[in-house]
């Protein structure tokens, strides 16, 4: 039975009134051993950041003056190449057009469509090159401003069960789930997924995660369009949208794997309080998360189980740098793997993903991390693998959830009744 409505809590977020938590804060009040009840407690905010394949941009590019040319046939933007239409714009000067998040840059293999996105939001010139269905090309320079329409959409997003991976085999393996081609057998393991926080952890029946409800995405207000691709009741994920106009570039970017660059974007969601059975959701712990062991060769072949209490508690979320450390060497192994392009000459803390990387390779020791490690059974064998990779930032995701939680303290973020 229901406490109070959708409504109910609206009204008290445009007075001021409402009282939220963050999923963290729930599950440190239930460790503590002083849970909150569902009277006390209107709304949960929640998130999760790392990479997100299937993000796509829908954009409205200009490219020419009025009469230029007729349609696009082809077109890149800072070499990435993307798909006019579906509407032709026919003698318009402009595209329509979808552009991947995983797609790759004809020019730079370490460059696609994330970087490209992370660069379009925070306002930088981008290079423009159609050629036209009349095989004209012409080269032109835009910005997010000039863009007509800038909409991402997520064709899944913030799955609730993430695999992690390892090779157990003797052959070196390029996949888009490590950083780096990863060698075996076990020399270590490549994880995903931001736990307790993870908003379908905190609400795994989608009781109020659904089609209608609004989310940040990327620090932009977005919603639910409805179940993503490949989701399902054990694996449930989310279609989202929004405007990459209203997004704030620091949540999403390029990460640089084994197989190309991929996208990674950040969600944070609201979990209205309307019971104490939706509230009870919300005490989920790291520890009580099953985390997968596959086979990075075939996510199919599990191999054990880990939770993400190993994962996350204890661990660092970033890397120390220790410039006096550095060699200098001719060809630095850092600047090379970093998936974000966070390492020059100095460490870029705002690209920085938390990944451990750079504490991975460096051979000076001129980065020190803490990415914590793993234990499972293989085969009645116990087998402990130091985390080489995280491919979720729970830095970012703490962020945005703590920044959607301020937006509905300060009556910002209003919630869209989606309920049956």
């Amino acid at each position: 039975m229901n406490i109070r409505s959708i409504e109910e809590i609206n009204e008290k977020i445009k007075g001021g009134n409402a009282t939220v938590l963050t999923a963290e804060e729930v599950s440190r009040l239930v460790r503590e051993d002083n849970p909150p009840v569902a009277e006390d407690v209107d709304v949960v905010t929640t998130g999760t950041c790392g990479i997100m394949s299937g993000t796509a941009a829908v954009l409205h590019v200009p490219v020419a003056e009025p009469g230029a040319f007729k349609k696009a046939k082809k077109i890149y933007l800072n070499g990435v190449p993307g798909f006019p239409g579906p509407c032709p714009n026919e003698w318009l000067g402009s595209v329509d057009m979808i552009i991947y998040g995983t797609s790759h840059s004809i020019h730079d293999n370490n460059y696609g469509g994330g970087f490209l996105f992370k660069d379009l939001v925070g306002g930088q010139e981008i290079e423009v090159e159609m050629e036209s269905t009349d095989g004209d090309i012409i080269k032109s320079k835009t910005n997010i401003s000039e863009i007509g329409t800038a909409q991402m959409i997520g064709t899944r997003m913030a799955f609730k069960n993430y695999n992690s991976f390892t090779n157990p085999s003797d052959e070196i393996v390029s996949s888009i789930f490590h950083a780096i081609d990863m060698t075996g057998p076990f020399t270590g393991i490549s994880i995903s997924g931001c736990g307790q926080l993870n908003p379908l952890q905190n609400d795994p029946q989608t009781k109020t995660i659904c089609s209608g409800a609004k989310v940040l995405l990327n620090g932009s207000e977005g919603i639910i369009i409805g179940p993503g691709t490949r989701s399902n009741r054990e694996k449930p994920n989310m279609m989202i949208t929004a405007d990459m106009k209203q997004m704030d570039a620091h949540y999403l970017g390029g990460f640089k794997t084994g197989a190309g660059p991929e996208i990674f974007d950040s969600v944070a969601v609201a979990i209205p309080i309307l019971n104490e059975d939706i509230l009870k959701q919300t005490f989920i712990q790291n520890s009580d998360i099953k985390l997968p062991v596959t086979d990075i060769r075939g996510r199919h072949n599990v191999l054990g189980f880990t939770n993400y209490g190993e994962v996350w508690e204890g661990s660092d979320e970033r890397p120390v740098y220790h410039p006096e450390n550095c060699l200098d060497c001719e060809t630095c192994i850092v600047r090379e793997r970093c998936p974000t392009h966070a390492y020059t000459n100095t460490l870029n803390t705002k690209r920085c993903f938390g990944c451990g990387m750079c504490a991975y390779s460096c051979p000076n020791n001129a980065f020190t991390m803490n990415s914590g490690s793993v234990v499972f059974n293989v085969e009645d064998k116990s087998i402990d693998l130091p985390i080489i990779c995280r491919q979720s930032d729970i830095k970012r995701a703490r962020e945005l959830t703590e920044n959607l939680k301020k937006r509905i303290e300060n009556g910002k973020f209003i919630l869209n009744n989606c309920l049956d």
